[in-house]
């Protein structure tokens, strides 16, 4: 993955930050919305274009847009480099391949366990109908 060729494709908005902060949040905007096209990049490949798309679907937009919100300093600068952290992060582990599940056995060691706190449950049982009824 090509870090600065990824960087070059993103695009980048800034606005005014919420919440608390007097005189100075009126006035600067820090905060950044990062935006990159899924489709159209030159980055990765048709299969891992797929991958992203499916694994980050719930952060892509119906354009095809994945969109990263960061206002978390009073710096516009630290922001947007928090988010372009943030987004090599994201995809870096969208792209890791998921390990198969291996099927396995139950062990016979937990079979008669089962077992043997099913008659212990079912003795109980038992022994509470006995004094019931007399």
């Amino acid at each position: 993955m090509n870090i600065e060729r990824l960087i070059g494709e993103l695009t980048f908005k800034f606005s005014r930050s919420g919440g608390a902060g007097g005189q100075h949040v009126n006035k600067v905007s820090s905060k950044v919305l990062l935006q990159w096209d899924v489709e159209n990049s030159s980055v990765f490949s048709p299969e891992e274009k797929t991958v992203i798309s499916k694994k980050l679907s719930n952060r892509i937009n119906k354009e095809g847009i994945l969109q990263l919100e960061c206002d978390i300093d009073r710096s516009q600068t630290r922001n947007k480099e928090i988010a372009i952290e943030r987004f090599v992060h994201i995809l870096r582990e969208s792209l890791v391949p998921v390990k198969p599940r291996k099927k396995t056995k139950t062990p016979y060691s937990s079979i008669l366990k089962r077992l043997d706190r099913k008659k212990q449950q079912s003795q109980l049982k038992a022994s509470r109908r006995k004094n019931f009824d007399e």
